[in-house]
């Protein structure tokens, strides 16, 4: 059995004065605890050495008010080197870690005791804090532990295989099984039992010397208990209970004495100090005249060697403690009474149980192995007898005939259930006159066995009426029978409550459709036992949780109970707030495993039942019902899709801020074959990121582009200015009349000027030049399959040999345009193109379609030209007010031109013919420099 294990203190990474970490091996209210240098270093460790390897069962700490480690660890290890180095992490093994709390909320006026549960062997156990919380009284950035507790059991004690075993022994002739929660702490002596007197809180709230005395008696009372003393026992307990207030009294008179001297009020500390005097005189002769104190009782605490001492049930407890060091003076802490509880009432009178005779003096505890009692069992949990071999080596099981196996399931009784009592007699009327009085008061015995045996009867019974038995008979028996499974159902043990339902699947299942019943009758049954059943489904007990669980399942299927549709009613019935959450759970799972078996159409369910409940159960703060809520709203879509979204919130963004409601339309798009919120946005980003990728890449070809436009551009400008001999005199004159008129010099004269328009404007920088082409010079135009910048007169050539898509055009031998290919057939079959002229006779526009004469004169309204008939001829038709009516560019012109000054007409550049097969095209921000660019610049 886990018990207190004494410690002591083997290194500490430092201490403030006075409070050493030697003060941890002393448990009592006035002890101060150990605090950490100020203003020390993080983190700060404790090596604490046990007075014997050990199996840690469970941790407590008691942390400070104020000085609060935001975070503590813990390590353990088997043994050390004999020279201590507390640095060597590496010699211990890490259990894991515990975060307290700031303590903001109580104002940093209690301290919060932690309770660890662990499962480790070892003697050396290390505690490492961490940073401390940070507040506005621990001014020194320190931290602080106020007493820390050890329970456990010896790693090797012999008789815990001994004690493991006959307690399963007794579990298995009583049927119980070692995972039911419902019988957990319900026997004192398990083995994993651990005793109140060995808890932190109770040394840090009890005066020592009293709280000595209460382990002597608990001591004394357990042999007494093993000796079957029980008078003797229930005084002692009594005075256990007693002693208790009388040590917490005394234990805040001495915090009270403590600060009282602190603060150097001495008449307070002397009326405190006779205070207790007098009472602890009182309560010692109360207890001297029962015959409970004597002189080996009263030792006291502070004149014991100060050790810590091992617990008296070891069988370790009286071999020799190993010598521990001096311990250093110990500190006090003048904040230690704000933690205690405010003046209980100034009395605390002392029952006593009355006066034994001599023969219940103490007797001294002789056998080391002490037989345990059956007779102090609860009575439902008394073993089978058994024969022990004299020295209590083994157990030998006996022999049982049936008989005798009868005779365990009841528990080692024999004979009649005993009698009903008077408030039974009134509750079960109606079920004694129909059933008789023997088999109802097995069903309310106090013996499990008796109540499985009495539905067990009660079922042969019902299986055995004749057919053609009356009507009435037969339904007050089946009434009497529902008032037995109803109470039975409610039963703590399994096997009863598995005999309830076993009567009750009769019950439904043959009794009524063998003597023909109406259906009101299995109504009846129904609605008297489904409520109880769903509470059932909340138990403790994982076992009967399920069983529960799937029997509601099984007999919703029953044909004779799915048609009445009572049980879906019940699933729907609102969540109640205060209701356990096993019980919440069970209802939710319920309600989904049915829906799928009972479905919406004629069962009890319906679109607007289930929705309602399965909204609001959104809300519960169960983790589990919220997503079987989503669980059943999801399969409902399937079913139902729009009429489910009557009962939803719209699906915008405030809506999804709620993740429920975000996970439940999630599901409704997924349901639906839709992309979700979340793939909707990766699919954006991930558009976004590559049309990003392409612009960057498009970008970069249009820098090379550019790059070589304006090299080729510059040698065709050196080329011109110098080695372009005018071979029409009067137009070189004419040129140089107009660049003097222009006030612009030779060899300036290409500078600001568009050499396909022959428009110059201060604006036509590197950057300018580029938007006008793009734009708006009238001579361009933008290709709308591959977005690139090239000549109108070179348009249907691009289309048909230079564009990305030029596969998609054909020919029209007619109208020598290009014309998808798909559109071609139906192109030549209508006759409705203008037939094109050969090449010398005529141009022909590819955005009219119209032919103009290559040599024909018209007025140009910009630039004069360099005297060549097919670029003037382009010109006047691109870009006079007369010609293509189809150039959209043109307005740009036209409206830009009455703003020119007076004789400040633009000049064209002295450039090639513009109508040359070879196509130019310039390049655009999302376009690109065609091969046949570079051609045409340098053939000009």
């Amino acid at each position: 059995m886990p018990h207190k294990i004494g410690f002591v203190v083997v290194s500490s990474s430092g201490h403030e004065d006075g409070f050493s970490a030697r003060e941890l091996m002393i448990h009592a209210p006035t002890v101060s605890g150990w605090r950490s240098p100020r203003f020390c270093q993080f983190p700060q460790e404790i090596v604490l050495q046990m007075v014997e390897r050990c199996r840690i069962r469970k941790l407590q700490l008691l942390a400070h008010q104020y000085m609060i480690s935001s975070k503590i660890e813990f390590y353990i290890s088997e043994s050390l080197p004999e020279y201590f180095a507390p640095y060597q992490a590496e010699r211990f093994r890490r259990l894991g870690y515990i975060s307290l709390c700031d303590n903001e909320k109580t104002g940093c006026k209690a301290r919060e005791l932690k309770s660890v549960y662990v499962d480790a062997v070892g003697q050396f156990l290390k505690l490492i804090f961490h940073q401390n919380h940070v507040n506005k009284y621990n001014i020194y950035n320190q931290v602080a532990l106020v007493a820390i507790n050890i329970i456990g059991d010896p790693a090797d004690f012999s008789d815990e295989s001994n004690s493991a075993s006959r307690e399963k022994l007794i579990d298995h002739y009583l049927g119980h099984s070692s995972e039911d929660p419902a019988l957990e702490g319900s026997y004192a002596r398990k083995s994993d039992y651990i005793s109140p007197l060995d808890d932190l809180a109770f040394d840090m709230y009890q005066d020592p010397e009293v709280a000595q005395i209460i382990r002597k008696l608990d001591e004394r009372k357990r042999e007494a208990v093993q000796k079957e003393r029980y008078d003797y026992a229930k005084k002692l307990k009594q005075a256990i209970a007693d002693l208790q207030k009388v040590g917490e009294r005394l234990g805040r008179y001495e915090v009270e004495k403590r600060c009282a001297v602190e603060k150097e009020d001495y008449d307070l500390a002397k009326e405190k100090k006779q205070q207790m005097e007098q009472y602890r005189a009182e309560v010692y002769e109360q207890l001297e005249l029962h015959s409970l104190l004597d002189a080996e009782l009263i030792r006291r605490p502070l004149d014991l060697p100060l050790q810590p001492l091992t617990h008296s049930g070891s069988p370790r407890h009286q071999k020799p403690v190993p010598s521990l060091p001096q311990l250093e003076e110990k500190g006090t802490e003048s904040q230690f009474a704000e933690t205690f509880l405010q003046e209980k009432p100034s009395s605390y009178p002392l029952t006593i149980s009355p006066q034994h005779s001599a023969v219940d003096q103490l007797l001294p505890a002789t056998d080391p192995h002490p037989k345990m009692n059956a007779e102090s069992l609860p009575y439902d949990e008394r073993p089978l007898p058994a024969i022990r071999k004299h020295h209590g080596e083994a157990v030998v099981e006996l022999e049982m005939s049936d008989a005798n196996i009868s005779s365990a399931r009841r528990g080692g009784m024999s004979g009649e259930p005993e009698p009903l009592t008077e408030k039974a007699l009134r509750e079960a009327s109606s079920a004694i006159d129909v059933l008789g009085e023997t088999l109802v008061a097995g069903a309310y015995s106090k013996t499990w066995s008796y109540r499985e045996d009495a539905l067990l009867a009660l079922y042969k019974k019902l299986m055995e009426i004749p057919v053609g038995t009356p009507k009435e008979d037969l339904k007050n028996t089946l009434r009497a029978s529902i008032f037995l499974v109803r109470r039975a159902i409610k039963d703590i043990v399994t096997s009863v409550f598995q005999a309830s339902l076993k009567l009750l699947k009769m019950i439904i299942t043959q009794y009524i459709p063998k003597h023909k019943l109406i259906k009101l009758e299995t109504a009846h049954c129904v609605e008297r036992t489904v409520p109880v059943l769903l509470t059932r489904t909340g138990d403790s007990s994982a076992r009967i949780r399920v069983t529960a669980a799937n029997f509601i399942q099984e007999m919703a299927l029953f044909k004779e109970v799915k048609s009445l549709q009572i049980i879906p009613s019940y699933l729907v019935q609102p969540l109640k707030a205060n209701s356990s959450v096993h019980l919440a759970m069970s209802q939710m799972d319920l309600l989904a495993r049915l829906l799928k078996d009972l479905g919406t159409g004629n069962s009890g369910f319906t679109t607007d039942n289930v929705m309602k409940f399965s909204v609001s159960a959104l809300e519960h703060r169960v983790y589990e019902v919220r997503e079987t809520a989503v669980r059943i709203i999801l399969d409902m879509y399937r079913q139902h899709q729009a009429s489910i979204l009557e009962y939803l919130p719209p699906d915008d963004n405030n809506t999804r801020k709620n993740i429920l409601y975000k996970t439940i339309f999630d599901g409704f798009a997924k349901i639906d074959g839709r992309p979700t919120d979340a793939e909707m946005k990766a699919q954006r980003k991930a558009a976004t990121e590559e049309a990003e990728k392409q612009k960057k890449e498009e970008i970069k070809a249009l820098q090379g582009q550019l790059a070589a436009l304006k090299e080729i551009q510059a040698e065709v400008q050196e080329k011109e200015s110098d080695a372009m001999k005018p071979k029409n005199q009067d137009t070189q004159g004419g040129k140089a009349a107009h660049a003097e008129a222009m006030g612009i010099p030779d060899e300036h004269y290409l500078d600001n000027l568009c050499i396909f328009c022959g428009e110059r404007s201060e604006s036509f920088t590197e950057e300018g030049l580029d938007l006008h082409y793009w734009k708006y010079c009238l001579m361009l135009t933008r290709c709308d399959h591959c977005k690139q910048v090239v000549e109108i007169c070179s348009l249907t050539e691009h289309l048909l040999t230079e564009c990305d898509k030029k596969d998609r055009f054909g020919k029209c031998y007619r109208c020598s345009e290009a014309v998808l290919k798909e559109e071609l057939p139906r192109h030549i079959k209508n006759k409705g193109c203008n037939p094109a002229k050969p090449e010398k006779l005529a141009n022909r526009c590819p955005l009219c379609h119209e032919n103009f004469t290559p040599g024909e004169e018209a007025p140009v309204p910009m630039g004069s030209g360099d005297g060549i008939q097919g670029s003037q001829a382009w010109k006047a038709h691109l870009m006079g007010p007369a010609g293509c009516t189809m150039n959209l560019r043109k307005t740009h012109i036209l409206q830009k031109a009455p703003a020119l000054q007076p004789g400040r007409r633009s000049a064209v550049a002295a450039s090639g013919p513009s109508g040359s097969k070879a196509g130019s095209k310039i390049p655009t921000p999302k376009g690109g420099l065609s091969k046949s660019s570079s051609r045409t610049l340098a053939k000009r």
